[in-house]
């Protein structure tokens, strides 16, 4: 099987990539705005804006055009190389801030940043220097590293380069699978690290597929289908999964908050609407620009007013009974308690509208209100199962009747 037919058939548009690296950027953008002080926000910034860069200027179409309009062939070459470094730069920096934290202003955190840049940059002049002194006036487009790997100059550009790519990715790497391991992380930066891990990850395998096919040309031998058709799916591969790194612990911390309050939100439905028959079918008033934390804030908030005004007709001896009789059913204390409070909101709903009929007495003791507002969430949740609050209702009044009276006899002296 020929390796070059079978990779050019795993081809990978080089905007795939970047659509997802920009999708992730613009998913990170506010943040890093709204919080630009902050170096580990920034350096996430700096890198996706690198990242699109090199995939931007590294597809054939606009490696041709860079070439068409500057009229120096091969100028895309230190161009791309460029990127790709200040990409490793940003790679370190981002990893600096991670692993010092962003407050941290130590004497070897500012050594480390300065170290780095300090030497990303160097390279960087140092790839268009060799580029001026090289003689490379044969336009490449796919294939300029294997074509060149023994021209002079071009020839070092390409191994500084690379070697550049590879330290940044096996220190970024390192790094990266130390903190995994460390505890104390939720599952959604746990998820987006692992992802950030395997780009990083597949950057070397980049890396080790370009020196080969370069070490090849050296030696006379010819692998450039690992250049050729190897390393840039590889390379697109290592971008996407990065690109989801960065957007998971995001994006999944969001959908977790929104869920979770949308799920609070239908929780409370039984009660809301039981309430509602409390305040004469009065409901909280629909904003279809209204967050879903600003609906369940009102909701909760509607309950807890209308529960307020019923309280005077809760009965608390009778919420103890059905706590007992709950437990004596087999019910856990939490479930047992929301079962008791559901069969006493019930039984203060009845005794209110027979007080406005009849005049009858309010129940004269205190109820724990107190405790039935902060567990609204689990009494609601009881009130979806009515045969369990049935139950405890016949449970209790059977307990009541069997408590003997007190005798009508006097005992004879």
């Amino acid at each position: 099987m020929n390796p070059s037919r079978f990779f050019a058939g795993l081809y990978i548009s080089f905007w795939i990539p970047t659509a997802v690296l920009t999708a992730a950027l613009a998913i990170k953008l506010p943040s890093i705005v709204k919080l630009w002080k902050d170096p580990l926000l920034r350096a996430v910034g700096g890198l996706l804006v690198l990242a699109c860069g090199v995939f931007v200027f590294a597809a054939p179409a606009t490696i041709a055009w860079t070439n068409r309009v500057t009229g120096v062939p091969n100028i895309a070459a230190p161009l791309v190389y460029s990127l790709i470094t200040a990409f490793c730069g940003a790679c370190l920096l981002l990893i600096t801030a991670w692993r010092n934290g962003i407050s941290d202003r130590s004497g070897v955190t500012r050594r480390a940043t300065r170290w780095v840049v300090t030497v990303y940059a160097s390279v960087i002049v140092a790839l268009w220097v060799l580029f001026a002194l090289a003689d490379a006036h044969v336009e490449r487009i796919r294939d300029l590293d294997t074509y060149y790997a023994n021209t002079p100059f071009m020839r070092e550009e390409i191994v500084l380069y690379l070697l550049a790519h590879t330290v940044a990715g096996l220190i970024t790497s390192k790094l990266i699978w130390n903190w995994i391991r460390a505890g104390g992380l939720d599952v959604w930066l746990r998820g987006g690290l692992m992802f950030l891990g395997a780009g990083y990850a597949m950057n070397l395998l980049y890396d080790g597929a370009k020196l080969c096919a370069v070490l090849a040309r050296w030696t006379g031998h010819d692998l450039d289908w690992l250049s050729t058709g190897l390393a840039p799916p590889v390379a697109c591969l290592a971008a996407i999964l990065i690109a989801v790194g960065f957007i998971l612990p995001h994006a999944g911390q969001y959908l977790h908050r929104r869920a979770h309050t949308r799920l609070g939100h239908w929780h409370l439905r039984p009660l809301y609407r039981l309430m509602g028959t409390v305040t004469g079918g009065g409901r909280v008033p629909f904003r279809l620009r209204a967050t879903p934390e600003l609906r369940l804030t009102r909701r909760e908030t509607f309950i807890r007013d209308a529960l307020l005004n019923l309280a005077r007709f809760i009965d608390e001896d009778l919420r103890r009974k059905a706590y007992d009789a709950a437990l004596g059913l087999g019910f856990e204390a939490g479930r047992a308690g929301a079962l008791a409070h559901a069969v006493t909101i019930q039984d203060a709903i009845e005794t209110r509208k027979r007080t406005r009929q009849d005049d009858a007495a309010v129940p004269p003791n205190t109820p724990d209100t107190e405790t039935l507002l902060a567990e609204i969430d689990a009494v609601s949740r009881a009130l979806r199962h009515p045969a369990d609050i049935r139950a405890v209702r016949e449970a209790a009044a059977t307990s009541v009747e069997s408590v003997p009276g007190p005798s009508l006899s006097q005992p004879s002296r």
